[in-house]
């Protein structure tokens, strides 16, 4: 599956993808709006990029990038 392909599933087909075929690489904070608290949540990889999942399971972001490697800098 494509990152492209994986942004034009539902949301419930996405939370679905992740749990079949996602692996938690571990919690991850996301800056939100300016000025607000980050958003807990998590992070995975799945095929050939990651996505954010919110603890809430309400935000999930795929991405090109691994969010944690530039947390580790």
């Amino acid at each position: 599956m494509t990152i492209e392909s994986f942004k034009e599933l539902t949301h419930e087909q996405k939370l679905k993808e992740l749990r079949v075929a996602g692996d938690l690489l571990g919690s991850y904070e996301r800056n939100g709006e300016p000025n607000t608290p980050k958003i807990p949540g998590d992070i995975f990889a799945l095929y050939d990029f990651w996505v954010y999942l919110s603890d809430d399971e309400q935000t999930v972001i795929p991405t090109r990038r691994n969010p944690l490697a530039t947390s580790a800098e």
